[in-house]
């Protein structure tokens, strides 16, 4: 299974191993997709909060996103793959949330 840079397996105890921080690349996504399916499930699991929240039903959820009953279920139930981090983070504009980006360097092992 691929590792992260570093990520050693103890011989001890096989089916154990410690993540690099970021589960996708843990599973071996390229660093670019790991990255934006991180950024991807973050928005998600935000939008889910206030969904759960405001107990909205999935309807009155869909109804002030301005979308159709199934995308709030694909939401809901985690379809990370039906959503880009674009339409996600324009959501959570429209209820009211401002997302910001940091760019920094990255840790050079």
């Amino acid at each position: 299974m691929p590792r992260c840079k570093n990520n050693e397996m103890n011989e001890a105890d096989p089916a154990w191993e410690e993540s690099c921080g970021n589960v996708f690349k843990d599973l071996g996504y390229s660093e670019d997709e790991s990255a934006n399916l991180a950024i991807r499930s973050h928005l998600m699991v935000v939008l889910k909060q206030m969904v759960k929240e405001k107990a909205w039903t999935q309807q009155e959820a869909a109804r002030r996103l301005g979308v159709r009953q199934p995308r709030v279920s694909d939401l809901l139930n985690g379809h990370i793959d039906k959503f880009s981090v674009d339409m996600l983070m324009s959501w959570l504009h429209k209820l009211g949330k401002e997302v910001t980006v940091l760019v920094k360097d990255k840790e050079v092992a």
